[in-house]
């Protein structure tokens, strides 16, 4: 790791925070934490959870797009959690949506073995924390179930509802810590025990040597990427080599559209194009 390289990678370490995907799956390692969260936004109890593996890795087929969850878990009634970070807005408004149905595919076919009843299914939840608002609506919690369309009230009984919460959203409807929560994304100071605990955790975090060099070690391997792909893009004699490096970096999630954008030089808008392309 060159000096410049270094310098920025330690910066980038100094800089992170809970909306990003690292920290974030760190800290929600601790099933304290991940319990209280998950129940603060359904606003249930839950006696215990456990995470079944460290990353969540799908493929089904071999030509089939894989998937990994950010926070995968469990609880003592088998029903299943996926929590994402989320801080890139894509440019259509159904990139997310089809997203989660991608996830809940995924995720049911890896929990039904061949020749099992439909009915071993589990129940789910797919929530996703954004940094931004995805339906322009103004909420900051939005839940998705399965509803007859001709009786509203009436759920079909699939058992899987998907979430949105945004960070930016009115906080009217949703209780004072997933409100402090949302708060404490936006950048502003911890307010209450558990936004409080969630700070502590982050801070912890941030001072593990360990997940330092972890941290530092993935940073520089987006770097190397992204110098490939510049390097193909000058043999091509274009920027097309590059910008599609920066591209897969933001399916990745491994960059934000803004990040990319920036070391694109172009536009956020512009590089939101090349990313639904």
């Amino acid at each position: 790791m060159d000096k410049t390289n270094r310098t920025d990678a330690l910066k980038a370490w100094e800089d992170l925070t809970i909306a990003d995907n690292f920290i974030f799956q760190k800290v929600m390692r601790k099933k304290r934490l991940c319990k209280r969260l998950i129940e603060n936004i359904l606003n249930i109890k839950i006696r215990k959870i456990t995470f079944p593996e460290t990353e969540k890795d799908i493929h089904v087929r071999r030509d089939s797009k894989s998937v990994r969850l950010d926070v995968y878990v469990e609880d003592e009634q088998g029903t299943l959690y996926d929590i994402e970070m989320q801080t890139t807005d894509y440019a259509t408004p159904d990139e997310l949506p089809k997203r989660t149905r991608y996830y809940q595919a995924m995720m049911d076919m890896d929990v039904l073995n061949k020749g099992e009843l439909y009915t071993k299914l589990r129940r789910t939840y797919i929530i996703f924390i954004c940094t931004f608002d995805p339906f322009d609506r103004g909420r900051s919690l939005y839940t998705f179930r399965e509803t007859c369309q001709e009786e509203p009230a009436f759920l079909m009984g699939d058992e899987t509802a998907k979430i949105f919460l945004n960070s930016k959203g009115s906080r009217e409807g949703i209780n004072h810590d997933l409100a402090a929560f949302l708060d404490y994304i936006e950048g502003k100071s911890p307010q209450g025990k558990f936004t409080e605990s969630i700070a502590d955790a982050v801070e912890a975090a941030k001072e593990n040597k360990e997940m330092k060099v972890e941290y530092m070690t993935f940073f520089m391997e987006l770097r190397r990427r992204e110098e490939k792909g510049r390097e193909e893009g000058l043999k091509e004699g274009k920027a097309e080599g590059r910008w599609a490096t920066l591209v897969e970096l933001v399916h990745d999630g491994l960059l934000t559209v803004k990040e990319a954008a920036k070391r694109a030089g172009m536009s956020e808008e512009a590089f939101r194009k090349l990313v639904t392309h």
